[in-house]
């Protein structure tokens, strides 16, 4: 294409909604525009990114054997009752799109497509004959996102490739998760990215183990805790770890002691002169299942360590039969009005104990009357700790579980693993931190969907048993900004050339010189001609706004037909490294093949 023909314009400055570097880049070099909040249309450029990274996906996903596929934006809600997740998704996280249409139906746009292909599998697949199969599709996704930021990287519309497959045995799920695996790997190489599969929790999507792709980046919303012999790696909602060992209790009475104004580890450590690892602080939550039940849950655990949210709400989740309920819809801190609302007393609050009594607590329909207590590993251990008194200004030194305070039957996980905590697998390894963004999401469902959906084959015993499922995602839209995330500096983007809108940019410095016009169209013709996706500059600008504009928009290599050409060369800059070099004319075409296939 001439670039005066393309609908191509760029911007000099930063736009001022713009928060990371690749959502800056993006705007400015002319790849998106802002619609509406989280919304942006995909121009000329950034539809051929995401056309080249769709077929990397395609080509990986159709090598192990999946079938491509299309399936509706629009789904009933009653597929999402049938699987119990309407709730969770219209309430709890909020993020589906729903409606009511004219004949008063509720309906959602599709932030993911479980149910739709379940109910597909149930009315199409009998029998163990037809196992296993995946079934994939490449479609734009809605999640009504609370605060769209970042451009690509978190809209509200959104590009992804969902793959799903049905299975009739946990040796054929792993299989097919282990060819997923493989295949997304490949995908992530072959787009020239960095990055590193870690451990994962399942979240919403739910099932027993998921794998997440993280490319590597400083802007990257998630955390990833890994060690340096490449044996473990993990998203920090779901890292584990050993805890540095716990100091011993200089207290060895047990007492009441007067504690004013310590309402924080920090300031309890200062008054008593002890260590941290010497406390059991207990933090209060408050969740809400989906039949609307609120429960109140106490976590003692070590004071020198945090809560994982995450871990705690898949504990409390797993109580949800337990209050006739199936999910939780709400899980945080309650603040002082919210406590307002099932108090019958003041709170001590950074003075409670593990033995909180129950009689706090104005039960209620709605409020369950007596708190859910769990402690986590690293308190449990612990002796002659320092906790709160369940009075306001006070604590208790030297207190021992089984002696002061019942340890509670709920023995958790639910710390929050940080870099320096030794290895579980070796713990001479210890954990480091990168920043990084998710790009790709592999779950092993099981039968969370099938079950609740009546997704049945029969087995070769004539059985009728529920399919294993496993789904598989990659975000499309944003393993395209991802790359720009990983790979920029002050002057622009710098694609990989797999995913590159142009490999090279024939750069006209004079466009009324004869000579450099006749050369450059020569090169332009000749290079697509070659299967070298070529762009020709032929705006009637300056050498420097060409230049510029060559280094924003981020094409692997400029050829310039500048002064050089009065000795048969043409000027050949790679972006990448900006090393420039001058070659003959003729051997332009075989020079970038082979720079090109060394990158590829």
């Amino acid at each position: 294409m001439r670039l005066s023909q393309i609908l191509f314009v760029t911007l000099r400055d930063d736009p001022a909604d713009a928060e990371i570097p690749s959502h800056k880049l993006l705007l400015r070099a002319g790849y998106i525009r802002r619609i509406g909040s989280g919304i942006y249309a995909y121009l000329p450029f950034m539809w051929r990114v995401l056309q080249k990274v769709s077929q990397i996906v395609r080509e990986e996903m159709n090598a192990t054997g999946a079938q491509e596929t299309l399936l509706p934006q629009l789904q009933p809600a009653d597929l999402w009752r049938e699987s119990g997740r309407w709730d969770t998704y219209t309430k709890a996280e909020g993020i589906m799109f729903s409606l009511i249409d004219r004949r008063e139906q509720q309906l959602g746009l599709g932030p993911t497509h479980e149910e739709v292909i379940t109910i597909i599998a149930r009315d199409l697949i009998r029998s163990y004959r037809q196992l296993p199969q995946t079934l994939y599709q490449i479609q734009t996704k809605f999640r009504d996102e609370i605060r769209p930021r970042f451009g690509l990287m978190r809209g509200r519309e959104f590009i992804m490739k969902d793959a799903y497959s049905f299975n009739a045995d946990e040796a054929s799920l792993k299989k097919t998760y282990q060819d997923m695996h493989q295949a997304y790997s490949n995908i992530l190489r072959r787009c020239g990215l960095a990055f590193r599969a870690v451990d994962a929790d399942s979240g919403a999507i739910g099932g027993s183990g998921s794998t997440e792709f993280m490319v590597l980046a400083e802007a990257g919303e998630d955390e990833v805790l890994y060690t340096e012999d490449g044996q473990y790696a993990a998203n920090v909602e779901k890292a584990v770890s050993l805890p540095s060992a716990a100091e011993t209790s200089p207290f060895t009475t047990y007492e009441k002691r007067d504690t004013p104004g310590t309402e924080t580890i920090e300031t309890v450590t200062k008054f008593l002169q002890c260590s941290p690892t010497q406390i059991v602080k207990n933090v209060l939550y408050q969740t809400v299942y989906d039949n609307n039940i609120t429960v109140l849950v106490l976590v003692s655990i070590r004071g020198d360590q945090e809560v994982n949210e995450v871990k705690l709400q898949n504990e409390l989740t797993k109580l949800a039969p337990e209050y006739s309920a199936k999910t939780i819809i709400a899980l945080n801190v309650p603040n002082a009005e919210t406590q307002q609302t099932w108090t019958a007393k003041s709170l001590p609050l950074g003075y409670i104990a593990p033995d909180l009594a129950d009689n706090y607590i104005s039960g209620s329909k709605q409020v369950h009357s007596q708190f859910v207590r769990l402690v986590d590993q690293t308190a449990v251990e612990l002796k002659n700790f320092v906790t709160g008194a369940n009075e306001t200004g006070f604590h208790v030194v030297g207190a021992n579980w089984g002696e002061q305070f019942k340890l509670p039957a709920l023995v958790v996980d639910i710390r929050k693993a940080r870099p320096g905590d030794r290895a579980i697998h070796h713990p001479e390894q210890t954990l480091k931190s990168a920043r990084g963004i998710e790009v790709g999401h592999i779950f092993q469902l099981g039968t969370k969907y099938s079950q609740a959906m009546a997704a049945n084959y029969t087995n070769e015993q004539g059985e009728e048993k529920p399919l294993l499922m496993g789904c598989y995602g990659v975000g499309v839209s944003r393993l395209a900004q991802a790359a720009v995330e990983q790979s920029y500096d002050k002057d622009g983007i710098i694609w990989p050339v797999a995913i590159a809108p142009y490999h090279a940019i024939v750069t006209i410095p004079n466009i009324n010189d004869a000579q450099q016009v006749q050369i450059a169209q020569k090169l332009y013709t000749e290079l697509n001609q070659a299967g070298i996706e070529t762009l020709l500059d032929d705006r009637d600008e300056r050498a420097g706004v060409k230049f510029k504009d060559a280094d924003l928009i981020g094409i692997p290599y400029r050829i310039v037909t500048g002064r050089a050409i009065a000795n048969g060369k043409v000027e050949v800059v790679e972006r990448a490294t900006r090393q420039s070099q001058e070659i003959a004319i003729d051997d332009v075409i075989i020079t970038l093949k082979e720079k090109m296939k060394a990158e590829v």
